[in-house]
């Protein structure tokens, strides 16, 4: 928890809420810092950014399972005016599609601009990160199911013991700061439910959600899916910015897999990070999670680098 308070305290960090949980449960939590006069505490809410796409990528898997959706299903049967018929369920939870990217805070709707974007390369080809992917990820659950994504991610967080899942912004979450010096309207793009970046949780939903990974007891997916997620899709492919092949990770289904991360000592580890600086990250052979929620734009751009945590953490320090 050193590390976390840390930031906090050399003003890197606004707040920070740090926790670690087994598959026996959560361990241990912390809050740190304030916002404004809001005290952080260890039950807050926060907007989670990219942490939304591994759980976005968890309803799909759970529909792969009961034999509603197929890994190579193509977008255009969710979205028949879909110009691109390659593209497929896989290329968008690996980050391989190729379709462009809209701003975050595009006014004029997420799958719109999915059938109005370019295609920047052959899906499966290359691989370039993208959140517009996971709209199209979210028509093919709601397709396929026949529930909005709501609906799916309600299934999710009622097996994974996350009851403060939610795209509502009236779940009183921490704001961000540095929005709009990183060119976000965040009044915006908060109320769009953006199916790549638009949730909000707390530590403790986090937190069972990688004790649940954990323990792969088919709670959220059965054994065979944890292991299928976590199988690097992206190797050997050309790594287009900002992922770049120097750091160390390829895409699974829906997860980042750091498993040549230069700066860690523990590279078994799959997880998510997000824009406002939120980790969430497990290490099955350690039997070991970790979450970090906090609100800050960008704050690598302060001079954070998370690669410590990961290394206290995996080492238990």
């Amino acid at each position: 928890m050193n590390w976390a308070s840390r930031q906090v305290r050399d003003g890197i960090l606004p707040t920070a809420v740090l926790g670690i949980a087994t598959s026996k449960g959560i361990s241990d939590v912390a809050a740190y810092g304030s916002s404004g006069s809001r005290v952080a505490t260890v039950d807050d809410a926060y907007p989670l950014f990219s942490i939304t796409k591994p759980l976005v990528g968890l309803t799909a898997l759970r529909a792969v399972e009961h034999g509603l959706l197929a890994l190579d299903a193509p977008l255009v049967g969710a979205i028949p005016e879909f110009p691109t018929p390659a593209v497929t369920l896989t290329h968008l939870l690996s980050h391989t599609s190729g379709v462009s990217e809209p701003r975050l805070d595009v006014s004029t709707g997420y799958r719109r601009a999915l059938v109005e974007g370019d295609q920047d390369f052959t899906p499966g080809t290359m691989t370039r990160y993208s959140s517009i992917a996971f709209a199209g990820v979210a028509a093919l659950v709601e397709t396929a199911t026949g529930d909005s994504l709501e609906s799916s991610l309600g299934s999710l967080a009622t097996d994974a013991g996350m009851p403060g899942l939610t795209f509502d912004r009236d779940c009183d979450p921490h704001p961000v700061y540095g929005a709009a010096e990183q060119d976000l309207d965040y009044e915006t793009f908060a109320p769009l439910h953006h199916p790549g970046a638009g949730l909000f949780a707390t530590a403790t939903d986090l937190l069972n959600l990688g004790s649940a990974l954990l323990r792969n007891d088919g709670a959220v997916v059965q054994p065979g899916t944890r292991t299928a997620m976590l199988r690097p899709l992206t190797a050997g492919l050309p790594k287009l910015a900002p992922y770049l092949v120097e750091r160390g990770q390829d895409w699974g289904l829906g997860w980042n897999l750091r498993h040549s991360a230069p700066g860690l000592l523990e590279r078994g580890v799959f997880g998510h990070g997000g824009w406002a600086g939120t980790e969430f990250w497990v290490y099955p052979e350690l039997d070991l999670c970790f979450v970090l929620l906090t609100n800050i734009a960008s704050p690598g751009r302060l001079g954070l680098n998370a690669d410590p945590l990961f290394n206290a953490v995996a080492s238990g320090r």
